[in-house]
């Protein structure tokens, strides 16, 4: 009994021993079996369902990289997103894998993908300002995927899984002006993802999350946690939020709504709430710089908060959503390390909303802000308003506060803040700057006995003393009051002062008196961080007086600004260049209506100016919100090198013009055109030793060069270069920080022809002959077209016209000239000397026109005309006029290129060259040119 029973036991342990070691050999030998074909399928499908370009290093059948599922996998994926984003990165992943059915793939031969693993990949998401998307790859119906009614064979995607690992996602909506960035994005996705309405179950997590709205970071390398259960209906592609619990950091929100993804935009019905939470959670969201002082600081009370996304956003057809923000808070109290008067009684009630994202739509409720510190401090205040740049306004503020207690209370380790401020404002009524509205206001602000001290730099700023009034009775600018007396802060043992009336903004009277020096590179520190490279000084002793209306109607006699303002070495950055402009000295004089630079001596990079003149309506243009500059000034320099002012070049400045850091984002490699303030009308009798742009040096500038009406001039200019006066009238305007359009008028005279080629780009693509010349030759020529990102001109672009005189020209070894004197077996021809020839030509569309000219070599008449490209392509007409006086001759016709003419004697049929298609509006050739395959 006991032998069978060890029989029965031993034959189990075999079979179960057979079993395993049959799934063991199977699990190494599925794999070698199919890999050809799961591969060949991998790739069928991606090319029939994918309008995009896929790429991966090599592909793996396996059952252990993501046990127990049978999975192939795809090692350095790569794929580029839909247009206009084709050349851009949409997923580049370390290793994509798919999970195969297994009995499918066993006993019915075909591949049906019901898994997705995604492994250390960036998913790179972008829309552009004209709502455009990159992630529209997928073919919904390709013609060579069977019809409806077909029987189901080959692959088939049915989704039941998908789990990204440690991924970086980035969503970057540039019409709706939001960034989303996720960094150690970890996610598993469950559900029946076949079927058209299915429930999607998720688990994510986020090491590091960054939210931006108009390039202002709201959330900023936040932990998030979400657990969500999403209803999505494919038809439709829409989401249905059921249960969505989500956690920034300490802060639990609760989503729920919809959202449909649509083509050309979205759908959005969304809420999310984070309803009776701790003050202290809801300030967990803060940047990570202020959470050491929130776990340094005791805070309670409770905030409700609600947001809502609601609506269709379609930027083509102008259809935005409803965005509304409502919170709350209760008795909060805030009490840091301790201190020995708390903040208490905080309350706050605001709901905003902002229908159509429409900015002039923008409604704000402030119920109520309000709190306590101590038993005599406190501020109360509400706004209720309504539009923006004309906006109804019913505000009050009102408060008694001694800094020193409130920096104890909240603990602004950071800053040191001393004084006594009260504020007692009331206004209501429309702001209007159209209509010159403003509402009825009565009140003022006072800080008195101020102190100013951060950890940045060691002194603080002393005895400040800041008294506003504010007065308008009748609601209308004319009545508007302003008067700021005194203001007076002293830094470093330097006093400033500052007393300023302004009034009737409708004609803006001002009357301020401003006296004092500063060390602008040490009062910089104090505001901003230590070891930065600026410094500085300033010392203004100003009297200004007089009217807005004064100046603009030239009564500069009833205007009384006078006084001085000296600068040394302060550093100012322009949101247009890259680098920061130093200005080693300036000395300015105000004298009425004019703002003398006497002494004013700057560099910009390796630029150097000198300069000296006047600028008009100063004072209106710090008035004013779009106030222009005009003025007159000689400027000497030693260098200007234009390189250094092109927009995407790489520089210091940080702080640049949003068109011009997506151009940067978007053209990485290009160095952009230069763009010109729009707000100078300035022109300067210029002098320079030297001048360089792109490779190219211009020595002696001399002539007059502004800005106008955003666009940059040369008249009556001259440079030296190759040894010659070039003379030039031009303009120039950007249009985009990667393209810009000009015009100018070159006139050149006795210089050397192979020094042209050699060293001048435009002369050498144009007069593709000069690279087998020798000699001296003039130009007086016209043109005009666009530039590209690298500032070098678009020939595609380029119209114009004009003369080039060959005054003593030798020309050898040019296989056009080599060609004729081969096929006519005139020796003399193939070394031509040219000499007072005037060669007249026009350019457009890539293509040179050039007019019949004759001369004379061997005895021979040859007359040359035709049409040539810029990229080399040929269709030339010759009579070659025989001796003795050239009446007789014969026609010759050159074809081909350059580099390889192709000429027939006695023949007047060529090949015509289609000229190239040029967009001027999106700045792009839409066709080259090339020749026609009939003769001509």
């Amino acid at each position: 009994m006991k032998a069978s029973r060890k029989n029965i036991s031993l034959k189990i342990l075999k079979i179960t021993g057979i079993v395993i070691a049959s799934i063991l050999l199977l699990l190494f030998l599925i794999p070698l079996l199919f890999p050809g074909q799961v591969a060949a399928e991998v790739k069928k499908i991606a090319n029939e369902r994918l309008d995009t370009k896929m790429d991966f290093s090599k592909s793996r059948l396996s059952f252990f990289t993501h046990f127990p599922s049978l999975t192939v996998s795809l090692d350095d994926l790569s794929m580029t997103g839909s247009a206009p984003f084709r050349n851009d990165t949409l997923i580049k992943a370390e290793q994509v894998a798919f999970g195969i059915n297994l009995k499918r793939l066993i006993f019915d031969n075909e591949v049906k993908i019901n898994k997705l693993y995604v492994s250390k990949a960036l998913i790179n998401i972008m829309v552009n300002q004209k709502g455009q998307a990159n992630y529209n790859i997928y073919i919904s119906n390709p013609k060579n995927i069977k019809k409806e009614n077909q029987p189901e064979e080959g692959t088939a995607i049915r989704l039941e899984r998908i789990d990204l690992e440690d991924c970086h996602v980035k969503y970057n909506d540039r019409s709706a002006k939001i960034l989303v960035d996720a960094n150690g994005f970890n996610y598993v996705g469950k559900g029946n993802l076949s079927e058209d309405i299915f429930d999607l179950s998720t688990d994510a997590d986020i090491d590091k999350l960054d939210l931006y709205y108009d390039r202002t970071g709201y959330v900023r390398r936040k932990r998030v946690h979400a657990d969500l259960i999403t209803r999505i209906n494919t038809n439709a592609l829409s989401f249905i939020l059921q249960k969505n619990e989500l956690q920034i950091n300490k802060l639990p929100l609760k989503f729920t709504g919809l959202l449909t993804i649509l083509r050309d935009g979205y759908k959005i019905n969304i809420k999310a709430a984070s309803e009776n939470t701790t003050i202290k959670d809801l300030l967990s969201v803060m940047p990570p710089e202020y959470l050491t002082w929130l776990d340094e600081t005791e805070i309670s009370g409770r905030s409700d908060l609600l947001f809502t996304f609601k609506g269709n956003y379609n930027v083509a057809k102008k259809q935005k959503p409803n965005l509304a923000f409502n919170l709350k808070i209760d008795k909060g109290a805030i009490n840091y390390q301790n201190a020995p008067v708390p903040l208490t009684d905080f309350n706050m009630d605001l709901n905003a909303l902002l229908p159509e994202l429409d900015p002039e739509k923008l409604i704000i409720n402030l119920r109520t802000l309000k709190f306590k510190v101590g038993e005599k401090d406190y501020f109360n205040a509400y706004l209720r308003s309504k539009g923006l740049s004309e906006m109804t306004v019913d505000a009050s503020v009102k408060g008694a506060l001694d800094l020193a207690v409130i920096d104890a209370a909240i603990g602004l380790n950071t800053i040191d803040l001393r004084g006594v401020l009260k504020t007692d404002i009331k206004a209501k009524g429309l702001f209007s700057t159209s209509k010159k509205l403003f509402p009825k206001t009565i009140g003022g602000i006072s800080l008195r006995q101020g102190w100013l001290k951060t950890q940045s730099y060691p002194n603080p700023i002393t005895d400040i003393t800041f008294v506003a009034n504010v007065l308008n009775k009748a609601g209308t600018f004319q009545d508007l009051i302003v008067a700021a007396a005194p203001a007076s802060f002293v830094f470093e043992g330097n006093p400033m002062y500052v007393n300023a009336t302004l009034s009737d903004y409708g004609d803006l009277a001002y009357n301020a008196k401003i006296k004092g020096e500063l060390n602008v590179g040490r009062i910089y520190q104090v505001f901003s961080q230590k070891g930065l490279d600026v410094t500085g000084y300033a010392k203004a002793d100003l009297s200004l007086k007089g009217k807005q209306s004064y100046a603009t109607t030239g009564q500069y006699e009833k205007l009384d600004n006078r006084g001085t303002l000296l600068l040394r070495n302060i550093k100012a950055t322009s949101e247009l260049f890259p680098k920061a402009f130093f200005i080693k000295q300036g000395n300015f004089r105000f004298q009425n209506e004019k703002m003398w630079f006497e002494k004013f001596y700057a560099s910009y990079g390796k630029s150097d100016f000198d300069i000296n003149g006047y600028l008009l309506n100063t004072i209106n243009y710090f008035l004013e919100s779009h106030g222009t500059l005009n003025g007159s000034f000689n400027m000497k320099s030693k260098l200007i090198n234009v390189d250094e002012f092109m927009a995407l070049e790489k520089g210091e400045n940080k702080d640049r013009n949003l068109e011009v850091e997506y151009a940067k984002e978007d053209h990485p490699k290009m160095s952009g055109v230069v763009i010109i303030p729009k707000n100078l009308n300035v022109a300067l009798t210029a002098n320079a030793d030297k001048v360089e742009y792109k490779g190219l040096v211009l020595n002696k500038l001399a002539g007059k060069v502004g800005i106008a009406k955003g666009g940059f001039f040369l008249e009556n200019t001259t440079f030296n270069i190759i040894d010659c006066i070039l003379g030039v009238d031009a303009t120039y305007k950007d249009e985009t920080p990667t393209t810009a359009h000009f015009a100018a008028h070159f006139t050149a005279k006795d210089f050397s022809v192979q020094r042209a080629y050699k060293e001048i780009p435009l002369f050498h693509d144009m007069v593709t002959a000069a690279e087998k010349a020798q000699g001296i030759i003039s130009v007086d020529y016209t043109v005009k077209g666009d530039l590209d990102g690298n500032m070098s001109p678009i020939y595609a672009s380029l119209e114009g016209g004009g003369t080039i005189n060959l005054r003593d020209v030798q020309v050898k070894g040019l296989k056009l000239f080599d060609g004729i004197s081969s096929q006519t077996g005139q020796k003399g021809l193939n070394n031509p000397d040219l000499k007072g020839i005037e060669i007249i030509s026009t350019i457009d569309n890539n293509l040179i026109h050039i007019e019949p000219f004759t001369f004379s070599v061997a005895s021979f008449r040859p007359t040359i005309k035709g049409t040539t490209s810029f990229d080399g392509l040929l269709d030339l007409r010759m009579r070659l006029g025989l001796p003795p006086f050239g009446i007789v001759g014969f026609p010759i016709v050159i074809t081909g290129t350059h580099e390889d003419p192709k000429i027939k004697i006695f023949s007047k049929t060529g090949q015509k060259i289609y000229d190239a298609l040029y967009d001027e509006k999106n700045n792009k050739v839409i066709r080259e040119e090339k020749v026609s395959k009939r003769k001509s």
